[in-house]
């Protein structure tokens, strides 16, 4: 499997939201990353459902909906109304973790899990055969535009150990600092998911970029 795409459209121009949506849609890029923030979970506040809504009234591509917020089983039924065809909650934000993922599948959603730099791979090994999707966040989450944590391939490494011992048939996705210096580096540790925001959208060629970082990664 080639390694997916998804440029997040946390970075974008929300005044031209409607044409950077139909960009990533030109473009080679396969999913599109929706990051929602309350402002509780994490520091920041991004958007909410009406704006999630708007988005898949012109996104074509799979619609990554990643869920910063405390309790997210509260909202994902929502999400999944308004086009999230992936939905990942955090570890962290959950009182009950295989509840939530059980209730995102049967909205016939895919369900992911994600995990803040500080958290062990150890917390999810007992639903990581439930899940379509884990994703590593190589940033503290809540801010876009930050650096990658060095430690994050090691992380990488160890969630396909697990994911292989388990016989989970989990993607691995990786969001934050990604751009075509680490690119490579992040798939050979076992990334099959590259989550790109300030990389792709504050390039002069938005898709251009796409297709190079594909091209570097074929």
């Amino acid at each position: 499997m080639s390694t997916i795409i998804a440029p997040s459209i946390l970075a974008a121009d929300f005044a031209e939201l409607k044409k950077e949506v139909e960009m990533v849609n030109r473009s080679e890029a396969e999913w599109l990353h929706v990051d929602i923030m309350d402002g509780m979970f994490v520091p920041n506040m991004s958007f909410g459902l009406p704006v999630c809504e708007a988005i898949d009234r012109y996104n074509k591509k799979v619609m990554d909906v990643h869920l910063m917020i405390e309790e997210p089983g509260r909202y994902v039924d929502e999400f999944a109304k308004r086009g999230a065809e992936y939905i990942t909650v955090h570890v962290e934000a959950c009182k009950h973790l295989h509840r939530d993922i059980q209730l995102i599948k049967s909205l016939g959603c895919k369900a992911g899990v994600a995990l803040n730099p500080h958290s062990s791979v150890s917390l999810i090994e007992d639903v990581l055969p439930e899940l379509d999707l884990v994703l590593v966040m190589s940033v503290n989450p809540g801010f876009g535009g930050q650096s990658l944590i060095a430690g994050t391939f090691d992380k990488i490494r160890r969630v396909k150990e697990l994911i292989k011992k388990t016989g989970s048939k989990a993607l691995i996705q990786v969001d934050g600092g990604v751009k075509n210096t680490n690119a490579a580096e992040l798939v050979a540790a076992g990334a099959d998911v590259l989550v790109a925001g300030s990389f792709v959208f504050s390039s002069d060629d938005p898709i251009k970029t796409i297709a190079d970082l594909k091209a570097d990664l074929a």
